[in-house]
């Protein structure tokens, strides 16, 4: 009999109750199978698994749960993990306990060591109050009542910096020092960050560009006048009180300055003009502070190119210590600025204008063909503008005049070569570019700056050299030459003698300086009172770390005497040529920043120049 049921997945459901009446012997022969399985003998798995936890300790298993394992290899694999633990753990307290030997990096090179001196000399030439960080243990607030002590002014002229060992701020040679400054940290902004003085420099050109700005109405578009100088060194008048007169600190200065107006000033003008345009391509990521710079230094340019005159004309104070001889080749150098700080070509029109071309010198040569000064700046403009025809090659119609200055540049770095005689060089191998005169090492840094700079121009245009007549010579050879020099600077000459005070153990120790000279104390010496500081024999209190002193002698000769300036003061000009020298050829490879300088020119896309004449018969 069967039953049916409905089967849940759909079929049938087929119970057998014949099946079902047969569920005890069913049970019965499943026992008799218990019985014959539990007769056959088990191996030591099958008892390990009926045994209880204490009786398999006896045993050569391990239970695991999910395995069993051999004890011997339970226990040999465990001790084995242990051991690996503990010498790791060993050999890392060891690791980070002993002191670690790093491959110790290459000490600084000579020129970067001296870049943190000069840089700060410009620190000790800060008039005003002081920052915080000035690092400058002997100085101290000074000139400030710079502007106002002089009633025909009233204006507040506080800050800046000095010119050399006295307490006098003179635009001209500041400004020059400042364009230095900025080109150095544009072209070499990478060296200055390697070195760490990236942000000391530009510091020190802020420092500079604000007291500039404060010269002249910086916020108007047109302007009558510029304050040009604040002190006075003429003593030609007898004792009357003044900069030159008096050796007093500045921080100790009670009588009042005189400032120097100009109404008249092309030179100064386009030179500020220069320097601030500079400036504002350092600043370009501060974009309030740059385009202030800018506004100033255009406002300053159109003064410069309508009131034509030179600043120190007609014997003025200026003339007698730093006299401009033209206003031409600052109307290219202010030119070639503003067109690198705006990329308005109009400024590259007049920069490459063969009139004020000729007007500057750029086609008389001369003894003094080449020298970049501080008057001068010609061969700085015929190096700037080489680096716009490398790189960017705008052509017609400015090919004509940038391939001149070009070749012009070439021949400039042929003449500072010593197998050319266009120098003279001194027995130990100073290159004598003033002729012999006093005070030659400005020149010299400046001359060892463009021939490096040059040098890493034509490498970053895959240039390996350049031709002076049928010669090919490399690279290699200006940096050679630049190497050179500044070598003889810090010391390698005839007197083993470095002239930067600071540098090395033996410097100049009487250096032509009135802070420098006189104790920092409770002391305040008057007008006079500071002479015997003048006079003395002594080494000076303070020193004056950084200043490159003027020089040796045309014999490599050199007097350490403190009332000798012409071989022991210092200059901000020199300086900034020396600190432009320096960064150019610090660290271990060469190399200039190439894209920087053109941030605010436009694509260039050449004019095609005029069709020809149409053809008569």
């Amino acid at each position: 009999m069967s039953m049916y049921g409905r089967d849940p997945w759909g079929g049938p459901l087929e119970i057998n109750t014949a099946d079902s009446a047969t569920d005890d012997e069913r049970s019965r022969n499943l026992q008799d199978l218990d019985r014959a399985a539990l007769s056959r003998p088990l191996d030591e798995t099958q008892q390990s698994w009926l045994l209880g936890p204490g009786e398999q300790k006896k045993k050569k298993y391990v239970d695991l749960g999910c395995i069993i394992v051999s004890r011997k290899i339970f226990v040999w694999t465990v001790g084995t993990i242990l051991v690996s633990a503990f010498l790791a753990g060993f050999i890392t307290l060891i690791v980070k306990t002993v002191p670690r030997h790093h491959r110790s990096h290459a000490p600084p090179d000579n020129y970067t060591l001296a870049l943190h001196k000069a840089l700060m000399f410009f620190n000790a030439q800060r008039s005003g109050p002081l920052p915080k960080h000035n690092n400058v243990s002997w100085r101290g607030n000074s000139g400030m009542r710079d502007g106002l002590s002089d009633n025909s002014v009233n204006k507040n002229l506080v800050g800046g910096f000095y010119d050399a060992g006295d307490a006098i701020k003179f635009n001209f040679p500041a400004s020059f020092a400042m364009t230095m400054l900025s080109w150095s940290v544009i072209e070499y902004s990478a060296k200055y960050e390697a070195a760490g003085e990236l942000n000391h420099a530009k510091e020190v050109i802020k420092w500079g560009c604000d007291y500039l700005l404060k010269t002249f109405n910086s916020s108007a578009d047109t302007i009558d006048k510029i304050y040009a100088q604040v002190g006075e060194g003429d003593t030609s008048k007898g004792p009357t009180p003044n900069d030159h007169y008096c050796w007093v600190r500045p921080e100790d200065i009670d009588y009042p300055r005189k400032v120097y107006e100009c109404h008249g000033c092309s030179d100064l003008a386009a030179e500020m003009a220069a320097a601030l345009a500079a400036a504002s391509i350092v600043f370009k990521d501060t974009k309030t502070y740059s385009h202030k710079l800018l506004h100033g230094s255009k406002t300053l340019f159109k003064y410069a190119r309508e009131q034509r005159g030179r600043y120190s004309a007609g014997g003025t104070d200026p003339s007698l210590f730093y006299n401009s001889t033209s206003y031409w080749d600052e109307f290219l150098w202010g030119g070639a600025w503003l067109y690198y700080a705006t990329g308005n070509s109009s400024f590259l029109q007049l920069a490459t204008t063969r009139g004020l071309a000729k007007h500057a010198g750029a086609f008389w040569g001369g003894p003094d063909y080449g020298v970049l000064t501080w008057d001068n700046k010609l061969a700085g403009v015929q190096v700037l503008l080489s680096r716009l025809r490398l790189f960017l090659s705008p052509g017609y119609p400015y090919e004509d005049m940038l391939g001149t200055f070009h070749n012009q540049t070439n021949i400039i770095m042929c003449s500072y070569l010593p197998v050319f005689t266009s120098f003279n060089r001194t027995k130990g191998g100073l290159i004598q570019l003033n002729h012999g005169r006093p005070q030659p090492l400005q020149y010299v840094v400046n001359a060892a700056f463009l021939a490096t700079l040059y040098s890493d121009y034509l490498e970053a245009a895959d240039t390996p050299g350049w031709y002076c007549g049928p010669n090919f010579y490399s690279t290699e050879v200006l940096r050679d030459f630049a190497k050179t020099q500044i070598d003889y600077i810090l010391g390698k000459n005839p007197r083993k003698m470095s002239y930067v005070v600071g540098f090395g153990n033996h410097y100049p120790k009487h250096v032509h300086h009135r802070g420098a000279s006189i104790p920092k104390g409770r002391i305040r010496y008057n007008c006079k009172g500071g002479w015997k500081w003048r006079d003395s024999p002594r080494p000076n209190p303070n020193t004056l770390v950084g200043a490159m002193v003027a020089g040796p002698d045309k014999h490599d000769g050199f007097h350490d005497v403190r009332s000798n300036y012409n071989y022991t003061e210092p200059t901000l000009a020199g300086n900034a040529g020396l600190v432009a020298a320096l960064v150019a050829l610090s660290g271990e490879k060469s190399g200039i920043d190439k894209n920087t300088i053109f941030s605010a020119v436009p694509p260039m896309f050449p004019t095609p120049p005029p069709p020809p004449a149409p053809w008569k018969p």
